[in-house]
């Protein structure tokens, strides 16, 4: 009920003061009209930020279609408060940033000539012809600072309806760029959005085109996927699941989301744990996973880690049970909160009343404070050096070992036996 009136707040809100009505992006929109007669249009919103308005949703990103040049933008507001950053000029792109926003501004322009991954553009002033270049009707929405819609493409009837579709031919779309595959997939997944047969058959005759793709840039878009809260329902549409399988076929697991639906109320679910459902098993698909994407330090090592405490876990019974607050000490409370969602979705014998329980375990338990540190050893009579990390380990060993207890006398002890 609570989350019910919450929304119904913001969706107000939103009405009343719509995104566009703000001073600083006033602003930018009269200082790129700066010059122009009033009968013409300079710029106008347009992408996600409008797609996400027109739906009530939270805006992020905020992109502006244009039909100045980079280097005019970048002349307008080079004694303002924006900083300029060039972000992709020699597309037609430069971005404004203050402390509130991150403005992408790009030229009005339609692809010349295409390969699958990079287009060769012509810059233009026609509002209908840079829609057409563009991958889905709902992103062809654009929005001026009036709040007045322009909608070459019908996209805001498909947006009222859930559908995402290509603009004009699909096959043509793709070839120009392989990714949008991957996207179209995402939006789908976004909008719970049924795929046409002729949408499934122009993708399946291009998927090698994805071989053209950056690993960074898929990497990117999987995130994305990951990310969407309906994401856990994918195998509910068989041609999501097909498509998603025939792009990432490392994902070998994605059975386990059904087990993984009927918890997903006692966590916030995340990519990091998604990644670990989805990938961790006896044939280390993980691994492979890391190696093929060049995956960051922060998701290796978050993989690594729950499969070495997946093993740990099956080798040692007490891992939940009398072992508990040492591995919250040693691994952190959230790292065992969802080691117990992975256990419970992976091991299909764990009841849900026993996954239960183990949460409220984790979840009552305190992270034990090691009570010693370096000025303590010195207090003891040890010098400052190397060895006193040493030290402190083997006292740290201890303490864990006698379930979170140790005397004056054994500290004193071990750091007589190491002082040497």
């Amino acid at each position: 009920m609570l989350n019910i009136s919450f929304n119904f707040i913001n969706k107000i809100k939103r009405n009343l003061f719509p995104f566009y009505k703000d001073k600083e992006l006033k602003f930018v929109f009269n200082k790129i009209q700066e010059g122009s007669s009033a009968d013409t249009v300079t710029a106008r919103f347009v992408g996600g930020c409008v797609r996400k308005y027109l739906s009530n949703d939270k805006i992020d990103d905020i992109d502006i279609a244009t039909t100045l040049g980079a280097e005019e933008i970048k002349e307008k507001f080079l004694n303002t408060k924006f900083n300029i950053v060039e972000t992709g000029i020699k597309h037609g792109t430069v971005t404004l940033v203050t402390d509130k926003f991150n403005l992408e501004i790009t030229t009005l322009r339609k692809d010349v000539e295409t390969d699958g991954r990079h287009a060769e553009v012509e810059y233009i002033d026609d509002w209908h012809l840079d829609s057409e270049r563009r991958d889905f009707t709902i992103n062809a929405i654009y929005l001026d600072i009036n709040g007045k819609i322009f909608d070459p493409q019908m996209g805001t009837v498909d947006l009222k309806n859930n559908n995402v579709k290509f603009i004009g031919d699909p096959q043509k779309r793709i070839e120009e760029d392989y990714l949008r595959i991957i996207r179209f997939l995402r939006f789908k997944i976004m909008y719970d959005s049924k795929v046409e047969l002729s949408t499934i058959n122009a993708i399946k005759q291009n998927l090698d085109g994805i071989k053209k793709i950056s690993k960074e840039r898929i990497l990117i878009e999987l995130y994305k996927i990951l990310d969407l809260k309906n994401f856990i329902n994918l195998n509910e549409s068989t041609h999501l699941k097909e498509i998603f399988s025939l792009i990432f076929p490392e994902f070998e697991n994605l059975k386990r989301l059904e087990q993984f639906v009927k918890i997903c109320d006692y966590t916030q679910v995340n990519k990091e744990l998604l990644l670990a459902v989805l990938l961790i098993d006896e044939k280390n698909n993980h691994e492979y996973f890391i190696h093929k994407y060049n995956v960051s330090n922060y998701i290796k090592e978050n993989l690594h880690m729950f499969a070495k405490n997946l093993i740990l876990i099956k080798e040692n019974k007490d891992f939940f049970e009398k072992d508990l607050e040492k591995n919250i000490y040693l691994n952190d409370k959230n790292h065992l909160i969802n080691l117990n969602i992975l256990n419970f979705v992976i091991n299909k014998k764990i009841k849900l009343k026993d996954f239960s329980d183990t949460l409220k375990k984790i979840l009552q338990s305190k992270k034990k404070n090691f009570p010693v540190d370096g000025k303590y050893l010195m207090d003891n009579g040890m010098k400052q050096g190397s060895q006193m990390g040493k030290v402190l380990k083997k006292i740290e060993e201890e303490w864990i070992k006698n379930n979170f207890k140790i005397s004056e006398d054994q500290m004193k002890e071990i750091i007589r036996l190491h002082s040497n």
